[in-house]
């Protein structure tokens, strides 16, 4: 599952309403919010979680909220009744501090429930059991880390996800998003440290690799070229990749790496029959760093037409004309370019 995080410190406006309906036709299924909101009266969140319910409703997504006892509390909710939990309309929680294993076994019964998949310990999946909480609703989603360098560690978190996973539950992790980024630090809000400033669908991939099931972006926004490498992926299994240069051939068409997988770079099957570029030896030889894109010349005539993406840094050759660069932040994306897999260039646009 996939979710993308809408937070109540504001009104709610058409613009919120465009982004969840955007966000569920790229394939995203579950809204992450919080019911802590600094500075603002009970009566004022309530109305706004309302507004959201309401439109996740319409739009058939599920949302979830992050949620202490105090919080609960605070907006005239008893922690100790699942009716009054359930009079909020939301999907499920993810509880945090003062919630009684009790409690949380009976709210496991009537909604899915997360809860803080670092600190679980084998006293609590005990205690849990004794409860006779239905693990089947039950997921231990990681933090996220708003201040650098206090993210998790990668191999800390897969051998905790493999632990878990003993018992059934599934796991939840978040990335940053890298359109409009969350206060007050602004740096955004990954569950890994090494996926702060991560390209998002990279992000999303990588943590399958580590057996998360369910990922959320923690940030309020995602850009354009994010959403639609997303989509690519979710509906084509497509992987999009922006270039540096204008180039109407590749932008226009289908291209696909070959069935066998070269080791240095993507072959694109289709080039060599539609030849749609130049074959002409280029008056200077590039040398090809790691997300060039390059078409073989005449000088390799079995080869000729042959347009490829290097997977690594490879030295200059006077029988490849290089075309054009892909953008830095799609560069994590070649490592996930299988057998066969479909691949889309893009022109890179402002602000991506």
């Amino acid at each position: 599952m996939l979710g993308f995080s809408v937070y109540l410190g504001h009104d709610l406006t058409s613009e919120n309403y465009n982004y969840l309906l955007t966000m569920r036709n790229s394939g995203f299924t579950c809204v992450f919010t919080q019911l802590a909101v600094p500075d603002t009266d009970s009566e004022t969140i309530l109305n706004r979680l309302a507004d959201l319910t309401n439109w996740c409703q319409k739009l058939d997504l599920k949302i979830i909220a992050d949620v202490t006892a105090d919080d609960l509390q605070d907006l005239g909710i008893n922690v100790n009744s699942v009716e009054q939990i359930k009079s909020l309309s939301l999907t499920g929680l993810r509880v945090d501090h003062g919630f009684s294993t009790d409690i949380i076994a009976k709210l496991s019964k009537e909604m899915p429930i997360v809860l803080n998949a670092s600190i679980i310990t084998q006293q609590n999946i005990d205690d849990l059991r004794y409860s006779n909480a239905n693990f089947e609703k039950l997921t231990a989603g990681h933090n996220f880390y708003p201040r650098p360098e206090t993210g998790l560690d990668a191999h800390w978190m897969q051998k905790k996800n493999e632990w878990l996973k003993q018992y059934g539950l599934k796991t939840a992790a978040v990335i940053s998003g890298n359109g409009k980024l969350r206060g007050p630090i602004f740096a955004g809000l990954p569950t890994l440290e090494k996926q702060r400033y991560e390209n998002p669908l990279a992000a999303i991939l990588e943590l399958k690799d580590y057996d998360c099931d369910h990922i959320f972006v923690g940030d309020p926004q995602l850009t354009r070229d994010a959403i639609e490498s997303i989509t690519n992926y979710q509906k084509q299994g497509a992987i999009t990749l922006h270039l540096d240069t204008d180039i109407p051939e590749l932008f226009g068409n289908d291209w696909h790496n070959r069935p066998d997988v070269a080791r240095d770079v993507v072959r694109l099957k289709e080039s060599r029959k539609k030849m749609f570029l130049s074959t002409e030896p280029q008056d200077n030889i590039y040398a090809r760093p790691t997300g060039s894109v390059t078409i073989d010349n005449h000088l390799y005539p079995r080869y000729e037409g042959e347009i490829e993406i290097t997977k690594r840094d490879l030295p200059c050759n006077e029988k490849v004309n290089v075309l054009a660069q892909v953008k830095d932040y799609d560069l994590p994306l070649l490592k996930y370019v299988d057998s066969d897999t479909q691949i889309i260039f893009r022109r890179a646009t402002k602000g991506a």
